[in-house]
């Protein structure tokens, strides 16, 4: 349980003005004659159609078409190319890729690099007029979210732009609830099916042209059936001032007792001082209809909410 009020200005920076707050990504590079053949067989995106220096999000799924990794893919060269993903996950990623890598002429290593998040209005005219090695930056990486302006810079050693003012990773986190943007071990896991996690996400990720990849069969599938799926990704609003924790249980308010059917869990939650009112995402079942109610309980505690559509904040 989170006390509400410890920053109670927390995301109001990233709201109103540009932000630079630095996140870890890991990184892994690909290199090698072959590096876009491989890679376009293994990821969602269209990597082919990648120009040098253009970017784009992806996804590298299980041959059953769960979640790997959601990642974005960078070009740095003809046959060069950059894959970074949240922080923590690129192991995982690294040892998918090497599985599926027989007699292929591409290297896969990982790269021990920083990431300074710029997030908030006029990030994209400070990103237009930067000088990438001035703040050490190897790329800069688009990076917005429904109704945010955002790019990354990726490198070595990355600072912030001079003159830009640092905000604390909580206030990035507010700001990616809000948005409804999942992250990879709390929305998005190994039991995750990309549809789950919203059409926003599918169509940045996502090419319906290219030609085959590994994990292709589910999510043409659950496309051509209107992306229907049974546990979609839904934004929950609390009532009271306590911030659940991850993995609070969710049910119906009227069985929310021990032993109820349980229709979700609680995967990220924070304090919206926006909407104040602590915030929160979950995979919750189909049935339960956005404006519906229910009851988050954790030991110590619980807490209703209602259940909203995605991004919780309208854009400006």
């Amino acid at each position: 349980m989170t006390d509400a009020a410890a920053d109670p200005d927390v995301d109001q920076a990233l709201r109103t003005s540009a932000g630079a707050v630095a996140i870890t990504r890991d990184v892994v590079v690909a290199t090698g004659p072959e590096a876009e053949t491989y890679l376009q067989g293994q990821l969602s995106q269209d990597v082919a159609a990648l120009a040098v220096g253009r970017s784009a999000r992806a996804l590298v799924l299980q041959p059953q078409g769960k979640v790997v990794a959601w990642l974005r893919v960078t070009r740095t060269a003809d046959d060069t190319f950059l894959l970074d993903t949240d922080a923590g996950w690129g192991r995982e990623l690294l040892a998918r890729l090497q599985r599926f890598k027989l007699r292929t002429k591409v290297e896969l290593e990982p790269a021990t690099w920083s990431c300074v998040a710029l997030r908030g209005p006029g990030t994209d005219e400070l990103a237009a007029g930067l000088d990438p090695a001035a703040v050490g930056a190897v790329a800069v990486v688009p990076a917005g979210w429904p109704g945010v302006a955002g790019v990354d810079l990726l490198g070595p050693t990355v600072e912030a732009p001079a003159g830009v003012e640092t905000v604390p990773v909580a206030a990035y986190e507010v700001l990616r609830i809000e948005s409804g943007v999942p992250a990879m071990g709390a929305e998005a896991t190994d039991a995750t099916i990309p549809a789950e996690l919203g059409t926003w996400l599918i169509d940045a990720s996502v090419s319906f042209t290219k030609g085959c990849y590994t994990g292709q069969e589910l999510v043409a599938r659950i496309d051509s059936r209107g992306s229907q799926v049974p546990r979609p990704l839904r934004g929950l609003v609390f009532a009271g001032t306590d911030v659940p924790p991850a993995g609070a249980t969710l049910r119906a308010s009227a069985e929310a007792v021990a032993g109820a059917k349980e229709l979700g869990h609680v995967t990220s939650a924070a304090w919206s001082p926006g909407l104040g009112a602590p915030i929160g995402l979950g995979i919750v079942g189909r049935a339960v209809e956005p404006g519906s109610e229910v009851v988050a309980s954790w030991d110590g505690g619980e807490a209703t909410a209602r259940v909203e559509v995605l991004p919780l904040v309208a854009p400006a």
